[in-house]
């Protein structure tokens, strides 16, 4: 019998990813259905610290160090390494599937995110495997990397994206690019809907911005059902991805959307598996246009990432909920950064 996630994708266009994934977690995911997996600058701590893989990471940290004198390029060592057994786990799809799925997003350093450094990481990280994508944030910096990168052949995800100019700027990236290509590269863009939900919920807190509870629940759909209804209307072949999922409602709520859903394993997959609930295309129910005018007239944040022109690019990097994702990963980083100064004294 099908489970959920083979349900979804047989009765409507979504599809599911699996993030910062263990090396069993890859497998289940990809035996239930899942089709991608991606991994954010978080993952080398995460896997250090692992209960089933620490040991197993750790081991190949300590063969890292016994060359690599600069604890960041360790890190990133590390990194490409870890990715690269989960790639193993999914070049089967990507063959199978004509390099069209199977792929697996790597994002670098989150201190170092420079046009310049973006691009050497992700050619650094493409020499492990055929199917590692190069995640890059959509930021001035990142957009940069990304038209090189794009233009070299590298499949990309572009990540970060919270305003719908984030992903209309990656859109026309592609157009311009493909143009001069015979055959262009994978390319997504990944649309953090629970990030944002997150920080919207914290930002109308700490204001005291009274707004319903309904339509608040609905700020990220809103931008997601907007940024879906654009990429039908333009038709540039840049696959969606919905990430950052806070519940499962993150994942629930897009079933019936064109897109693919990266949510992880322990506390969302698993739970959606156990739960097997029936498969209902909730996504391309309209945002009733009283949630969009609250939703524009009482938070500048919203406003900013609904209304193409209400944010500039330059304003992407400080952009709050920009800034809250990458503080996530700029603390597991450090973290990581502080375990191998440690292990090298061991040495």
């Amino acid at each position: 019998m099908a489970n959920y996630f083979q349900r979804v994708m047989s009765q409507t266009p979504t599809n599911f990813w699996i993030n910062n994934v263990t090396r069993e977690e890859a497998q289940l995911a990809l035996d239930m259905g899942a089709v991608g997996c991606t991994q954010n600058p978080s993952y080398t701590w995460k896997m250090l610290i692992s209960e089933s893989d620490g040991d197993y990471a750790k081991d190949i940290l300590k063969g890292i160090l016994a060359t690599e004198k600069d604890d960041t390029m360790a890190e990133v060592k590390l990194q490409r390494e870890l990715v690269a057994k989960v790639a193993e786990v999914y070049m089967p799809l990507y063959e199978s599937s004509h390099h069209k799925q199977g792929y697996v997003s790597i994002q670098g350093d989150p201190f170092h995110e420079d046009t310049k450094t973006i691009i050497d990481c992700a050619r650094f990280n493409r020499e492990a495997a055929p199917n590692i994508m190069a995640k890059i944030p959509a930021t001035p910096d990142g957009l940069k990397a990304i038209e090189v990168l794009m233009a070299e052949g590298v499949p990309i995800n572009a990540t970060e994206c919270m305003a719908i100019r984030q992903v209309i700027d990656v859109l026309d990236i592609y157009d311009r690019v493909a143009k001069e290509m015979e055959n262009p590269p994978v390319v997504y863009f990944s649309l953090i809907t629970g990030i944002f939900d997150e920080y919207l919920a914290k930002y109308v807190k700490e204001k005291g911005i009274d707004i319903s509870p309904d339509a608040l629940w609905q700020a990220g759909f809103s931008i997601a059902k907007k940024v879906h209804q654009i990429c039908k209307e333009r038709k540039t072949p840049v696959g969606f991805i919905g990430g950052g999922a806070r519940g499962l409602h993150h994942f629930t709520e897009m079933v019936g959307a064109d897109a693919s859903i990266t949510i992880n394993w322990k506390g969302t997959a698993d739970k959606l598996l156990e739960a097997d609930a029936p498969v209902v295309d909730r996504f391309c129910a309209p945002t009733p246009y009283s949630v969009i005018d609250q939703l524009t007239e009482k938070i500048d944040v919203y406003r900013q990432a609904y209304y193409i022109n209400s944010i500039d690019p330059s304003e992407y990097e400080e952009y709050g909920p920009v800034v809250l994702f990458r503080t996530s990963f700029e603390e597991a980083w450090r973290n990581a950064l502080n375990l191998i100064a440690d292990m090298r004294k061991t040495l």
